[in-house]
């Protein structure tokens, strides 16, 4: 499969090639949506033999003088060399959505693929090939959030842009930094844990926000290296204070993207006996998507995890699709619940009763409950009632610099 890297000198080149003043042009994002979970669940060659169906059905639905790029597990950028305006962009789009109406077949198994469209046109979005895919890019994630099959490139609704090769220099060169935010038990009332948050300050002092850049990490293929620096970055602040004598716990977020990684267990744990973090120090969250993104192979490494001593939490609990049926299988020992419904429990009856339920059921499978959220004292005391473990929010502590959170928690200890 083609790389981004590979793909853009290729795009520019057919964009430079077109004769000045000959019309438009426009580059095209096509993501086939549940590619990667049918990838994971009936194998890479499966995957594989669905995306050359797929790109067949692209080279037909385009004109003959269109090019069509593969550019991942799951993506196609078609470049089109003259459109009239942008209407007829957005025509090419729908033509590409319409050629998926019937499924791919393979085999004895068709596969139905639905195509997500982003549009970006030059030289109204751009004139340089990586700018123009970016907001093809930006425009997919607006069809994708809106609900609709394509979108043009929107400046006005779209979010903040990031710059893939910023993004990948910055993870390489370390430049990211690590936030902790504290979690308190509430039956001691001490500081047990901390989590583990990345931030982003781009080389222009622009602070973008985790929501955009880790989304933006997980439609690319910079996710895998995130995570593993992550990893590495949070291991390092919680190894110095163990080493002065004050451990914390630490937890750290997992994209269920990582779990198709070789040897990945096997790798954290190795991580962690060199930074000389115990296993039973680290909990690993995974958010429910994880849970429907590949059950097996999530439980599979996870439970390698767990018998290692690590603890494994299930996040933002309550608003993605976990089931008891998976709860029963999913080697979790702790259940966060979502800050939506820990906001909402004071001023809403039934969210309240939400929020005690999933503190029971977290009690009666042996896990311990966390809220996420904290923001005032009385939502504090009423999940003091309701026999919660841990919370975590700003009426807590708010997200620290790990290296200033950890000389002050060293210097404090040096005082006593």
């Amino acid at each position: 499969m083609s790389e981004r890297a590979d793909i853009l000198p290729a795009v520019q080149m057919i964009l430079d090639r077109v004769v000045p003043d000959s019309g438009w042009r426009a580059v095209l994002v096509v993501r086939l949506q549940g590619m990667r979970e049918a990838q994971l669940r009936f194998g890479y060659e499966f995957g594989n033999q669905i995306m050359l169906a797929a790109r067949e059905r692209l080279v037909e639905a385009v004109r003959h003088f269109d090019t069509v790029f593969v550019a991942g597990d799951d993506t196609f950028v078609v470049v089109l060399p003259s459109v009239r305006n942008r209407t007829h962009a957005l025509l090419a789009a729908t033509r590409i959505v319409g050629a998926f109406d019937a499924p791919l077949l393979r085999g004895d198994r068709p596969w139905h693929g639905r195509p997500i469209v982003g549009v970006a046109v030059h030289p109204e979005h751009g004139t340089s090939a990586e700018l123009l895919y970016r907001r093809a890019e930006l425009a997919h994630d607006e069809a994708l959030r809106v609900g609709e099959a394509f979108a043009l490139y929107q400046p006005d609704a779209t979010p903040v842009e990031i710059l893939y090769g910023e993004l990948r220099e910055d993870i390489e060169a370390n430049r990211l930094h690590v936030a902790f935010q504290p979690l308190r038990d509430l039956r001691s009332g001490e500081m047990v844990r901390v989590e583990s948050l990345s931030r982003w300050t781009t080389t222009a002092q622009v602070h973008v926000a985790p929501a955009d850049f880790i989304q933006f990490a997980e439609r690319s293929d910079l996710i895998v290296p995130l995570t593993r620096w992550s990893l590495n970055a949070s291991l390092r602040h919680a190894a110095a204070l163990h080493r002065g004598g004050c451990p914390l716990d630490v937890a750290i977020n997992l994209s269920p993207r990582v779990f198709a990684e070789s040897g990945f267990a096997e790798q954290m744990l190795g991580a962690m006996e060199i930074w000389g973090v115990p296993p039973t120090a680290v909990i690993v969250e995974i958010t429910e998507t994880a849970l429907l993104t590949d059950l097996d192979m999530s439980v599979r490494v996870l439970r390698c995890l767990r018998d290692r001593g690590v603890r494994v939490a299930i996040d933002d609990f309550g608003t993605g699709y976990a089931s008891f049926a998976y709860l029963r299988h999913f080697p979790a020992t702790e259940l966060k619940i979502d800050r939506t419904f820990v906001d909402a429990m004071n001023t809403d009856s039934r969210t309240e009763l939400l929020v005690q339920a999933m503190v029971d059921v977290a009690h009666r499978l042996g896990m311990e409950a966390v809220a996420e959220g904290v923001e005032n004292e009385a939502t504090l005391l009423r999940l003091v009632e309701m026999d919660c473990d841990l919370v975590q929010g700003y009426h807590i502590a708010e997200p620290m610099k790990a290296e200033d959170f950890v000389s002050e928690r060293l210097a404090a200890a040096s005082l006593i």
